[in-house]
């Protein structure tokens, strides 16, 4: 009998298996706690539908934070809105205009969710 799979990428079809989740959120949790993120912290999860929105909300839980989730698709005014009203320190993302709208916010670490892995995606 073959793994379980828990999601499909929608735009690549890579199929996420329950033993890579767990594997992937808990070396993410592990860098988490790292880079200081400590239980009740809030940390915004700005990344499109798929595996790596799974395994960076599973990660942050893992670590003891509060995932805020933010759309990726959101526009520019309102994702800066939403990163400024959640007062986090931290965000996962692998956006450009993330990124670019948490300018002047009370973040001090944006990462990936291959940073956290420690992988490079191909």
């Amino acid at each position: 009998m073959g793994e379980r799979v828990v999601m499909v990428d929608p735009g690549t079809g890579f199929k996420l298996t329950e033993r890579q989740l767990d594997e992937r959120s808990a070396a993410a949790s592990v860098q988490l706690r790292r880079r200081g993120v400590r239980a009740g912290d809030s940390v915004l999860v700005c990344l499109p539908v798929g595996p790596d929105l799974l395994v960076a909300t599973d990660a942050v839980i893992g670590a003891g934070g509060v995932v805020w989730p933010v759309p990726a698709e959101l526009d520019a005014g309102v994702l800066r809105q939403r990163i400024l009203d959640s007062h986090a320190r931290v965000m996962i993302s692998d956006q450009p205009h993330a990124v670019d709208a948490a300018e002047g916010s009370a973040l001090r670490m944006v990462v990936t969710v291959a940073d956290l892995s420690g992988e490079r995606r191909r």
